[in-house]
């Protein structure tokens, strides 16, 4: 790749003009410099005469400077800049919206636990070479937010949607949690990101918030997919061992009331989940939110530590080139000692300078 490159390559031909006038410019310098070596040998004085060698001819060499400045910044020139910098880092997060989430064992209820935690989470990040995504699940996944370095993106849904899972209690499929629909959703989230911006180098990492009740699909399947793309599972359990009831809904006139259904923490298959997919496994409560939130961080910042990104972008020379057009003018200008002849050169460069801004 170029590194210099121009956004109006067919001002460049205008460049001829300045190079022709600069080959006039040496030829009248050469031939000043004659003149003077043969006016010294014809004569003799008593005291040594200087005479400046270019006297008014460095005003023209900085007009024809500028001029070749100003035809290239016509042209847009545009310089590559290259950046090596420390790899971020990814983090899918992966929140159950099941109707379990909704039982009270933990104030005021899972969800609400969840999303307090998780606003915690995007409150401690960085947000510098971190990107965060959100999906929800339940029988099915439901992407809301994402890859994004945009903590307001996050913080939208968190306001939004604080209150209760979005999963109606009357529908079904909300009484399932489908962890290998999630992650799935989480991988090809990561997949979509890559195809439209290219391959990130650093640390990915799931981030699943669940209480882990009524599990179903092939979750070693989904484990086993996201391992093959270097993607950690972390997995934070929300609830009690002592659980509570599921809430339901009011039975109808001629129905008889479902019987309740208790849900509990399934520690050991959320311990097995994070284990098997290479993190670590947390409880909320069991520490401080931010805490939490602070070992998944740190613990996945180190893996993308000795992961170098190189960034390539093209900065815009434009205004830079008409900078360096405007000193050569004015260091030509206080050459002049006419003082007529600079006013009129002032004049026209005002003028020309009002043409140039846009």
């Amino acid at each position: 790749m170029q590194e210099l490159e121009f956004g109006q390559p067919a001002f460049l031909w205008l460049l001829i003009a300045p190079a022709v006038l600069a080959l006039l410019w040496v030829r009248l310098f050469l031939r000043r410099r004659r003149d003077i070596r043969r006016m010294r040998e014809g004569r003799a004085l008593p005291v040594v005469e200087r005479h400046a060698a270019g006297r008014g001819l460095w005003f023209w060499l900085a007009l024809v400077g500028a001029s070749a400045c100003v035809i290239a910044a016509l042209a847009r020139p545009q310089a590559l800049v290259a950046v090596t910098e420390s790899a971020g880092v990814d983090f899918v997060v992966l929140l159950d919206g099941s109707t379990s989430m909704r039982v009270t064992d933990v104030a005021p209820d899972r969800w609400q636990r969840s999303v307090t935690w998780l606003r915690t989470f995007a409150e401690v990040l960085g947000w510098r070479q971190e990107r965060v995504a959100l999906a929800l699940f339940a029988h099915r996944a439901a992407p809301q937010v994402r890859l994004t370095s945009d903590p307001n993106a996050l913080f939208f849904f968190l306001d939004h949607l604080s209150d209760e899972p979005p999963f109606r209690l009357r529908d079904d499929t909300s009484w399932d949690t489908n962890i290998e629909d999630g992650i799935a959703w989480a991988v090809k989230m990561i997949d979509k990101d890559e195809e439209l911006y290219g391959t990130r180098l650093g640390a990915r990492a799931l981030v699943v918030l669940s209480d882990g009740q009524s599990w179903t699909g092939e979750v070693e399947r989904a484990i086993r997919v996201a391992q093959e793309r270097n993607i950690r599972i972390f997995v934070i359990g929300v609830g009690t061992d002592a659980g509570g009831f599921i809430p339901q809904l009011p039975a109808g006139r001629y129905e008889e009331p479902e019987p309740p259904i208790h849900s509990v923490l399934d520690r050991q298959s959320l311990r097995a989940i994070a284990q098997a997919g290479g993190g670590a496994y947390f409880e909320l409560g069991s520490e401080a939110d931010h805490v939490v939130a602070l070992r998944i961080i740190r613990d996945v910042q180190r893996s993308a530590s000795g992961s170098l990104e190189r960034r390539e972008a093209f900065t815009d020379l434009y205004w830079p080139f008409l900078l360096a057009a405007a000193l050569l003018f004015g260091a030509g200008a206080l050459l002049v000692t006419d003082r007529i002849q600079l006013w009129w050169q002032l004049a026209a460069a005002g003028l020309l300078l009002l043409a140039l801004v846009p």
